[in-house]
């Protein structure tokens, strides 16, 4: 049996400290969309008469549903998009010797240095010649540029630790290039694209800039954007605020809870990887 020691103690502690640093804003949050308007108190001071009526207001006066559906419109299509192209770039730039591999990769690197604002305004007259202003789609195509370079970078990084030999012996039985990665190496990539695919619906589904920039003047919007419209120059209804907070992060935590052990894992080993 394993001895419990004073270290084990430390640890404990030190894990119960994390928690609660974690979980008190999160109690603060909750305890604030629940607070009725006319309570004035400490956000730390536990709600006397909680409701439930803050959601109903928040949902109806700023459109969330809307939102909601927008911003999971947005989400699910640009990580699908950024997972499939990256994973099909990744393969030959891990895989190829050539020197045209190394350039390519350095080339798809610069998207990691450049930062995207310096091309905000050309990117903002392209989406206004295609005419996608003030639609999800243009997020949608934004998105899939902007997240490919670091998606690239993580399944090229973990592919390079992959051994050949599944390969090989699968392009021995007769498979083309194409088919081994669809049936023997895409399995594999399993841990980092769970990694990627966290890393990046948390970037899209938390984006305000984007959705301001592409969206402004239409009755499209995110639910960040969304959220920001309860905040007034003069006044702020405050328990909607956090009201509409609580509903933005359902979804996602939801997602989370029923995938739990499948991210856990796979953002373990992707990192690792």
């Amino acid at each position: 049996m394993t001895r419990y020691r004073p270290r084990t103690l430390a640890l404990e502690l030190v894990m119960a400290a994390v928690a609660l640093a974690v979980a008190f804003p999160l109690y603060v949050l909750v305890n604030l969309a629940v607070r009725p308007p006319s309570d004035t108190s400490s956000p730390i001071r536990p709600t006397a008469s909680p409701t439930l009526e803050n959601f109903t207001a928040a949902w109806r006066q700023g459109g969330l549903g809307g939102a909601l559906a927008n911003s999971v419109l947005v989400t699910v299509c640009s990580v699908v998009v950024v997972l499939a192209v990256s994973s099909f770039a990744a393969y030959p730039l891990a895989r190829v010797t050539a020197r045209w591999s190394r350039s390519v990769f350095l080339l798809i690197m610069l998207g990691l240095v450049l930062p995207f604002q310096l091309g905000a305004l050309p990117l903002y007259q392209t989406m206004r010649d295609l005419g996608l202003l003030g639609s999800p789609w243009a997020l949608v195509l934004f998105y899939s540029g902007l997240q490919v370079p670091f998606t690239t970078f993580l399944y090229t990084g973990f592919l390079r630790t992959l051994p050949r030999d599944f390969e090989d012996a699968a392009l021995i039985d007769g498979c083309t290039p194409a088919q081994g990665f669809r049936h023997v190496v895409l399995p594999m990539l399993r841990p980092v694209t769970v990694t990627a695919l966290v890393l990046n619906t948390v970037a899209v589904w938390n984006d305000f800039f984007t959705p301001l920039l592409y969206l402004s003047g239409s009755a499209q919007q995110t639910m960040p954007v969304a959220i920001a419209g309860f905040v007034g120059q003069y006044v702020t209804d405050w328990p909607l605020v956090f009201a509409a907070l609580v509903i933005s992060i359902v979804p996602v935590l939801a997602v989370y809870f029923a995938l739990q052990r499948s991210i856990i894992s796979g953002f373990a080993g992707g990192l690792k990887g």
